[in-house]
C-alpha cells in the first residue's frame, strides 16, 4: 500500500488495481515506478497543477496531442479511439457547495491498455464513489468496467437534478393557477435556463456514449458495451425529460403572461370606466366653479341642490348608456 499523494504534486489519487475490485493507493513515486505488466494503474490529476501538467507532458509517455486534450480548459463530451487507446471526455453535474448544477464539471480520461489517466479541475462525486469502492474492494476490475462505473455514477447524479427540475416545473404550474404572481416569471426563466444548459452538455454526452459502444477497441468487453448502451439509453430519456420540462416551463410562462395581461387589462378597463364616469361630472363642476359673474343659481338658495340633481341625472344617464352598450 502506497502513501497518500502529495497535495503539491497535482496528484489527487492513484491506485494500482488488483483486477478483483480492489487496489493499492500510490504516491507520485509509485506512479513513476509503475511499468507495463505491473497491473492496471489509475492516475487521477488536477490539471491546473503545474506539476501535473509537467508530468503529463514530460514523464507520462503519452502522445502530446492526447496530453493537450487532457489539459484543455474548455471541452465537450466526446470519445475517440487512438490506436489501441481511448480518449474520453465526460461531464457531470456540479454539486460542489455554492455552485449551480448546470455548471457541469468536465472529466477527461485516457485509457492505453494497462493505464487510466484522468484529469479534472473541480471535484466530482462520481470519482469519490469510485475511490470508496476500490478501497472497499468492490471497485471496477477492468478499464472498461472503470468507464462503465464512472458513466453510471455521473448519470446517477444527473437523474436527481433532472427529477428536481421536473418537480420544480410541476410546482410552478400549480402556483401559476393559484398565485399568478409576477415573482413566478424569473423562476420560470431560471428553470428554462437550467434545462437548456444541462441539455447543452448532455446531448453530446449521449453521442459520446453511443460512440463508445461502436468503437472497435479491446479495452471494452461485450458485456461492458451492453452496459454503456444502457447508460446511453437512460441519457436519452433524461434528454427527453429536459426537453419536456423546458417546453412545459415555456407553456407555463405563456399562461402566466396571459393571466397577468388579462388582469392588467381588467384593471385598466376599470380605471377607464371610472375616468369616463367622472369626466363629464368634473367638467360641469369645473364650469360652475369659475370665478366670474353670471353663474346660474349664484344668488339662489336652491342653486346647490339643483347642481347636485343635475350631476345625479348625468351620472344616471351615463350608467344607463354604458349598460345598454354592454360596457358594465
Amino acid at each position: 500500500m502506497g502513501s497518500n499523494p502529495s497535495p503539491n504534486s497535482g496528484l489527487l489519487c492513484a491506485y494500482l488495481l488488483d483486477g478483483h475490485g480492489g487496489g493499492a493507493l500510490q504516491d507520485m513515486d509509485g506512479v513513476r515506478r509503475w511499468h507495463p505488466g505491473a497491473g492496471t494503474l489509475w492516475v487521477h490529476l488536477d490539471y491546473t497543477s503545474p506539476d501535473a501538467r509537467a508530468w503529463l507532458a514530460e514523464e507520462s509517455g503519452i502522445d502530446p496531442v492526447i496530453a493537450s486534450a487532457l489539459l484543455a480548459e474548455e471541452t465537450r463530451p466526446r470519445a475517440l479511439a487512438v490506436g489501441e487507446g481511448l480518449l474520453v471526455v465526460l461531464r457531470g453535474v456540479n454539486l460542489n457547495p455554492g455552485a449551480d448544477p448546470e455548471d457541469m464539471v468536465s472529466i477527461r480520461l485516457w485509457f492505453d491498455g494497462e493505464r487510466i489517466i484522468s484529469t479534472r479541475r473541480y471535484k466530482l462525486l462520481a470519482i469519490a464513489d469510485l475511490r470508496a469502492a476500490i478501497e472497499d474492494g468492490g471497485g471496477p476490475e477492468t478499464p472498461g468496467g472503470f468507464l462503465v462505473r464512472l458513466a453510471e455514477g455521473l448519470l446517477l447524479r444527473m437523474s436527481s437534478v433532472v427529477h428536481d427540475l421536473d418537480g420544480a416545473v410541476d410546482a410552478l404550474e400549480e402556483d401559476v393557477l393559484s398565485a399568478e404572481s409576477h415573482a413566478l416569471g424569473p423562476r420560470l426563466s431560471g428553470l428554462r435556463r437550467q434545462a437548456i444548459m444541462l441539455r447543452r452538455y448532455l446531448a453530446p454526452q449521449r453521442e459520446a456514449l453511443n460512440r463508445l459502444v461502436l468503437e472497435k477497441v479491446n479495452l471494452i468487453a461485450a458485456n461492458e458495451r451492453a452496459e454503456l448502451r444502457e447508460v446511453a439509453d437512460r441519457t436519452s430519456r433524461y434528454l427527453e425529460d429536459l426537453d419536456a420540462a423546458r417546453e412545459r416551463a415555456a407553456v407555463t410562462q405563456e399562461e402566466l403572461n396571459s393571466r397577468l395581461s388579462s388582469r392588467m387589462e381588467q384593471r385598466m378597463y376599470l380605471l377607464s370606466m371610472v375616468a369616463a364616469v367622472f369626466l363629464p361630472l368634473g367638467f360641469i363642476t369645473g364650469l360652475l366653479g369659475i370665478n366670474v359673474g353670471g353663474i346660474p343659481g349664484e344668488g339662489v338658495g336652491w342653486g346647490f341642490l339643483a347642481v347636485c340633481t343635475l350631476l345625479a341625472a348625468v351620472l344616471a344617464g351615463q350608467m344607463l348608456y354604458f349598460r345598454r352598450k354592454g360596457w358594465i
